[in-house]
C-alpha cells in the first residue's frame, strides 16, 4: 500500500496536471515577436482589427508615447475611425508576478473604449488557478467605458462619480494593476490626441532671494535629483558602473538658476522662454547609454526622457532643446552629457510636484525579449522658493496600501489568530500539563482551533496558502532585484511570511506545518475525523523504512523547483502545480479539469487512511521549512530515557522519533503529544514507575518539575541533642 511505485504514480498525476494546465493557458508566457515592440508597423504584428472594429488600415507608430491610428472606409475615402495602443508602449505597471500584463487596447475618436486583447501575460494565478478567461471577462467591462471617467475596482459610487468594476476573486492584485494599465494607457493618448484637455494648474509664484546655493545645498534641498538606473534594472549584466546616473532641477526659479547657470547664463535663458514655458535641465554624470537616444535624430523627437505631472505627459522635441555649455554651483559634479529642455504645455506648474522619467528597454533574461521600462524621480520645489509655500497636494494611494485597506478587517482577523494561537504554542508546558494521553484537550482545543479557522478562514475565504512560489520569488528577489511593492501587494502572505520565518527559527517548522497551514491542517483533520466515526481500523502508518526513503522526495522537489527557476521561473511556476494548494482553496475542486481534481482529491481521500501523506512526502514547502529548523531556538524536552523509552515513538503520527528516540525536527509536526506523555505520571514508563514505587513506600507524590521527573524528596537531618528542630 505504501510503496514508492505508489508515489510514482502520484508523481505523474501531477505530470499530467501540469501538462493540462499548460495545454489551457493560451497567453501565458507566450513567445511574441520582436518587432511587436519596435517596428513602426505595430499593425502588422498585433491583432489591431479586433480592438478596433470596422478600422481597416492602420498607421505607423506615432506621437510619444506612441499609438496608431485606425481608419475606416466611408463611400472609398479612409475616416479616422479611433487609436489603438500597446500598453508597453506607455506604462510599464507589473501585476502580481512583477512583469507588466502585455495588453493592446482599442479607443474611438470619442475616447471610448472599444476593444481589449491580452497578447501576454506572467501571472501563475492564471495559468494554474483562474481560468484566462476570468481576465477576458474583467477586461471587457472597459468596453463603452469613457476615458476620462473615475473607474476603480470594487463598487460603483456614484455619489462620488466612480464607476466600479468587479474584480477577480483570488487575482485583486493583477486586476488593479490591469486597472491602471487600461486607465494610464488610454489617458495618455486622449491627451495627445485632444479627446481629453490638459489640467490647468495654478502657476507657481517664486520667492526672491540673493542666496547663492552650492550644489550640495541644492541636493540637501532637493532643487537637484538623481535619477539612477542599475544594469540589473534593465536585464543587463553589472559592471560596477550604473546603466544611467543623471541628475536634474528646475531653473525658473531665480534663486536655482542664478545658482546653477549664473547670473548671465540665467538671464539668457529667461530671454528666450515665452509666457507659460519652463526649463529643467539634465546632466549624466555616468552610464552605458545616452539619455537622449536617438529618436530625435530621425523624428525630431527625444524617446528617452519626459515629464510627466499626475496624468499629463510632456515631452521633447529638438526645437525644445538648448545646449547646456556649463553649471556654475560650486561644486558641482563632471558629467559627459547635458541638455536643458523646455517644457511647453500649458497645464504644467512648476508648484506642484512632478516626475522626470527615464524611459528605456528591459531585456528579458530567459526569452531574451526586450520590453517598454520607465523609472522615474520626483521633483517638487521646496516651499521656501514659492510665495506661500506649497500647495496641498493628495497623492492617490500606491496599489499595494490600496489592497491593505480593503482587507482591514481581514488582516486584523488574521493577526488575532496567529497571536492567539503563538500565545497558546509559547505556553505550552503550562497546557500539556494540563492534558493526559486520555484527555489531549487543553492542548487540542487550540491545535483544532487554528486547524479549523485555517482551513475555512485563511484557505477557503482569504485564499492565503503560503506556497514554494513564494520562496522561488524571494530567492531570485534576494539575487536579482528585491521589490518591496511586490510582496507588500498581498497583504495577508506578507504577514504570513513573516510570522513563519519567526517561528521557524524559533520553534521549528512544525509550528505552521502542524498548526496553521491550510492544507496541512485540512488533510490531517480528515484523518482524525475518519478515526472518531470507525475507520481507524483501516488507518495505517508507512513503515520506519519506507518512510526513511520516502521523506526525502521532497527535498527533491524543492532542490529540482529552485534549480528549474533559474533557467525558466515560468517553468518552474508550472511544475510547482505538484502543491494541490490552488486547486484546493483558490479554485475549488469541482472547478478544474479532472487531472487537478485527481491529483488533490486523491491526496485528500489518502489522507483519511494515511496521516499527513503529502506533508511527510511531497510538500516542497515543507523541505524548505525543515532545513532552517535545524538551526531553531526552542525544541521540545527529551528525558535521559527517552533513548531507551519507546512510548512516545509509538504514538507519533509524524513519524519523527527514530530508533534511539531522538526527535527529527525537520519532520516534527509539534501535535505535542510527546509533551504530554512527558509530564503524564500514568503514561510514561519512567514516572509510572517511579508513582508506584513511592506508593509502596508510602511516599508522597511531590509535584513534577521542568525536567520532566518528581521533584525529589530529602529526608529533613534529624536535629542535635540540645538543638531546636
Amino acid at each position: 500500500m505504501f510503496s514508492l511505485r505508489t508515489l510514482a504514480a502520484a508523481l505523474a498525476t501531477a505530470a499530467a496536471c501540469l501538462l493540462a494546465g499548460a495545454a489551457q493557458a493560451d497567453t501565458y508566457e507566450v513567445k511574441l515577436p520582436p518587432e511587436l515592440f519596435t517596428s513602426p508597423r505595430l499593425c502588422d504584428y498585433a491583432p489591431c482589427t479586433d480592438v478596433l472594429p470596422g478600422a481597416t488600415r492602420f498607421s505607423e507608430r506615432k506621437g510619444q508615447p506612441s499609438y496608431v491610428e485606425g481608419y475606416k472606409d466611408v463611400d472609398g475615402t479612409p475616416r479616422l475611425a479611433g487609436y489603438v495602443m500597446l500598453s508597453t508602449d506607455i506604462t510599464d505597471i507589473p501585476a502580481y508576478s512583477g512583469k507588466p500584463v502585455i495588453t493592446l487596447m482599442g479607443m474611438d475618436t470619442t475616447g471610448h473604449f472599444t476593444g481589449v486583447r491580452i497578447l501576454k501575460h506572467s501571472e501563475p494565478i492564471l495559468l494554474l488557478g483562474i481560468p484566462e478567461a476570468a481576465l477576458v471577462r474583467f477586461n471587457n467591462q472597459y468596453l463603452g467605458k469613457f476615458v476620462g471617467d473615475n473607474i476603480e475596482i470594487g463598487k460603483s459610487r456614484p455619489e462620488d462619480n466612480l464607476i466600479g468594476l468587479d474584480a477577480i476573486t483570488g487575482a485583486t492584485v493583477t486586476v488593479i494593476a490591469q486597472n491602471q494599465v487600461m486607465m494610464t494607457s488610454g489617458t495618455a493618448v486622449a491627451q495627445q490626441v485632444g479627446i481629453l484637455k490638459p489640467v490647468i494648474r495654478p502657476a507657481a509664484r517664486f520667492t526672491a532671494s540673493t542666496a547663492t546655493p552650492t550644489w550640495a545645498d541644492l541636493v540637501a534641498d532637493g532643487s537637484v535629483q538623481r535619477l539612477t538606473v542599475q544594469p540589473e534594472d534593465v536585464g543587463l549584466k553589472g559592471d560596477g558602473r550604473p546603466y544611467m546616473d543623471l541628475w536634474f532641477g528646475y531653473l525658473n526659479q531665480p534663486t536655482l538658476g542664478r545658482a546653477l547657470l549664473g547670473a548671465d547664463g540665467y538671464a539668457s535663458l529667461m530671454s528666450r522662454l515665452k509666457d507659460g514655458e519652463h526649463a529643467l535641465f539634465i546632466i549624466k554624470t555616468a552610464g552605458m547609454d545616452s539619455f537622449k537616444g536617438s529618436g530625435f535624430v530621425r523624428g525630431g523627437l527625444y524617446d528617452r526622457v519626459q515629464v510627466r505631472q499626475d496624468k499629463d505627459a510632456f515631452t521633447f522635441r529638438d526645437l525644445d532643446y538648448i545646449n547646456l555649455w556649463g553649471l556654475s554651483a560650486a561644486g558641482a559634479p563632471a558629467y559627459d552629457e547635458s541638455a536643458i529642455f523646455i517644457i511647453r504645455g500649458k497645464g504644467f506648474s512648476a508648484a506642484y510636484p512632478w516626475k522626470l522619467v527615464f524611459l528605456g528597454n528591459k531585456i528579458d533574461r530567459e526569452t531574451g525579449a526586450k520590453t517598454f521600462a520607465n523609472f522615474d524621480r520626483e521633483y517638487w520645489l521646496d516651499a521656501r522658493y514659492l510665495e506661500g509655500g506649497r500647495p496641498l497636494v493628495v497623492k492617490p494611494d500606491p496599489t499595494w496600501l490600496k489592497v491593505w485597506k480593503d482587507k482591514a478587517l481581514d488582516i486584523g482577523l488574521f493577526v488575532a489568530l496567529l497571536t492567539i494561537i503563538a500565545t497558546a504554542y509559547a505556553r505550552r508546558d503550562a497546557l500539556v500539563r494540563r492534558a493526559t494521553h486520555r484527555n489531549k484537550w487543553p492542548v487540542n482545543a487550540f491545535k483544532y482551533t487554528g486547524w479549523v479557522v485555517s482551513i475555512g478562514f485563511v484557505g477557503f475565504h482569504a485564499m492565503a496558502q503560503p506556497s514554494i512560489t513564494q520562496v522561488l520569488t524571494w530567492f531570485h528577489a534576494l539575487l536579482f532585484q528585491w521589490k518591496w511593492e511586490l510582496f507588500l501587494s498581498d497583504p495577508l502572505i506578507f504577514l504570513f511570511w513573516i510570522f513563519i520565518i519567526a517561528t521557524t527559527f524559533l520553534w521549528g517548522r512544525g509550528f505552521f506545518c502542524g498548526w496553521l497551514c491550510p492544507f496541512g491542517s485540512l488533510s490531517e483533520l480528515l484523518y482524525k475525523l475518519a478515526g472518531a466515526v470507525g475507520l481507524k481500523r483501516l488507518q495505517r502508518h508507512p513503515s520506519p523504512a519506507f518512510h526513511a526513503r520516502a521523506k526525502w522526495l521532497k527535498y527533491g522537489l524543492f532542490f529540482g523547483l529552485l534549480a528549474v527557476s533559474f533557467f525558466s521561473m515560468s517553468l518552474a511556476e508550472q511544475l510547482a502545480e505538484v502543491e494541490p494548494f490552488k486547486t484546493t482553496f483558490l479554485v475549488g475542486l469541482l472547478n478544474r479539469s479532472w487531472p487537478y481534481t485527481l491529483f488533490a482529491g486523491g491526496l485528500l481521500g489518502l489522507s483519511i487512511f494515511v496521516e499527513r501523506p503529502f506533508c511527510k512526502y511531497l510538500c516542497p514547502l515543507g523541505a524548505a521549512l525543515a532545513m532552517p529548523t535545524t538551526f531553531r531556538w526552542f525544541g521540545l524536552k527529551r528525558k535521559m530515557e527517552c533513548t531507551q523509552c519507546k512510548a512516545c515513538a509509538k504514538g507519533c503520527g509524524s513519524l519523527a522519533i527514530d530508533p534511539k528516540g531522538n526527535i527529527d525536527a525537520r519532520e516534527c509536526m509539534l501535535c505535542l503529544d510527546c509533551m504530554v506523555l512527558y509530564y503524564d505520571d500514568h503514561a510514561c514508563p519512567p514516572l509510572a514507575q517511579e508513582r508506584k514505587r513511592r506508593g509502596k513506600a508510602g511516599q508522597a507524590l511531590t509535584p513534577i518539575g521542568s525536567d520532566g521527573y518528581f521533584i525529589p524528596i530529602h529526608p529533613a537531618p534529624l536535629p542535635r541533642q540540645g538543638e531546636t528542630p
